[in-house]
């Protein structure tokens, strides 16, 4: 009697495990995919007109070849650096 009470409460408490890993299962998809949607926000880049003086446009050119970008990237890097000092005040 003792052993059939003793199966029971582990086959209830396997049940309940069971549950909790199948919940944590469904969140940690839920979490991918919150994710996944996050990255695809990110890609959808803003285009922005800008017009800039030669001289400053040689410059940023000269500087993105140095870092090994391009000169969008080095103008984007430039900007979010900016953007960060600013938030850090």
């Amino acid at each position: 009697m003792d052993k059939e009470i003793k199966a029971e409460e582990l086959q209830v408490r396997e049940e309940k495990l069971e549950q909790r890993l199948k919940r944590i299962e469904e969140l940690e998809k839920e979490a991918d995919k919150r994710q996944k949607q996050l990255k695809e926000k990110e890609k959808a880049k803003k285009q922005v007109l800008l017009r800039l003086a030669p001289s400053l446009w040689n410059d940023l050119a000269q500087w993105a070849e140095e870092d090994f970008r391009s000169i969008n990237g080095q103008i984007e890097y430039l900007l979010s650096e900016a953007v960060s000092r600013h938030k850090d005040r």
